[in-house]
């Protein structure tokens, strides 16, 4: 592939959620001259969130959307070149290492923050993305505490529902729960607790055929793929808890990764098995996946990457 640069720069941060903005925010204050290109959905996960009332610093809460505005200009205040344009290729085999914008142009970097996020699985069913943010969510943690004295639904069969199901059972009067098979991937313990809460009922052998309301969610239409019986529930919130895909699929050749796809980093560090390469955020995070953990993993991997150009003398 030819690999004709157009641009020379010391500190490439790939993705601009809050662990690529804060990783941005460091870098720059560092005077590492940072440029962040910002990838397929500016702003990452939390654009498609609404109230955020767990990051701290927020007293009232704030808007997913708004809260990564204020992300974003934090960073340029400092000095960071934010840019349109998404990551395509890579070459990690060599230094500086070598980034494709946009199938368009190669940028040469001295060292690269990986900050692609994940993104939720979905069931790919019109209603789930017409109410996103109406009462249907992938993260329970984030959104449950809004369903506070409701009944909610939720779909999933592996851990993940699980925690997210006996999570919300502490806050929601009742969670139904929507298992495709006649068991759960969960581990023991995981559907042992579920079995054992009084307010969670579980349907096995189940689809969601449909969400309901217009503005907001009202009800659920589930199926019985055995019978193809149909019956309405009526919820106020709907949670997808079928898994996350990390968006890694560029840097397989390159990076090491667990069999789902997270980049794999040193425990306690953001390094990955490139040195110069670091990782931040929910692309190497699959265990908290929350905007708080990202924002800190971007802060060390600001910081890795500045001892990393000092020790090779690129500082």
């Amino acid at each position: 592939m030819s690999q004709e640069i157009s641009e020379k720069v010391h500190v490439l941060i790939i993705g601009s959620g809050p662990a690529g903005y804060t990783a941005a925010i460091y870098a720059a204050r560092a005077n590492m001259k940072p440029v962040l290109y910002q990838g397929i959905q500016p702003g990452g996960q939390l654009t498609i969130t609404t109230e955020v009332e767990n990051y701290p610093g927020y007293p009232d809460g704030i808007q997913g959307p708004e809260m990564m505005v204020h992300f974003e200009a934090q960073a340029k205040r400092m000095g960071a070149d934010i840019r349109y344009g998404m990551a395509s290729k890579v070459d990690f085999s060599k230094r500086p290492f070598l980034v494709e914008i946009d199938e368009e142009k190669w940028i040469a970097a001295d060292t690269v923050i990986i900050s692609t996020g994940a993104s939720a699985k979905w069931l790919g069913i019109e209603s789930e993305q017409r109410l996103n943010g109406f009462g249907v969510s992938a993260c329970a943690v984030c959104d449950g505490f809004f369903f506070k004295g409701k009944e909610v639904a939720i779909v999933g069969a592996g851990d993940t529902a699980a925690e997210e199901a006996v999570y919300l059972s502490k806050l929601c009067t009742t969670v139904h729960m929507f298992v495709r098979k006649e068991q759960m991937r969960a581990s023991k313990v995981m559907q042992d607790r579920v079995l054992n809460t009084p307010n969670i009922k579980v349907y096995w052998n189940t689809d969601t055929d449909e969400i309901l309301g217009a503005q907001k969610v009202e009800a659920v239409r589930i199926k019985n793929n055995k019978t193809g019986d149909t019956q309405e529930i009526p919820i106020s919130g709907f949670f997808v808890a079928i898994g996350h895909e990390p968006n890694s699929k560029i840097f397989k050749d390159y990076l090491e990764m667990d069999e789902t796809g997270y980049i794999t980093t040193i425990p306690g560090t953001t390094k990955t098995n490139v040195p110069g390469v670091f990782a931040a955020g929910d692309v190497q995070d699959k265990n908290y996946r929350q905007a708080v953990t990202a924002a800190g993993s971007g802060c060390m991997a600001a910081l890795d990457a500045e001892r990393y150009l000092t020790a090779e003398g690129l500082a």
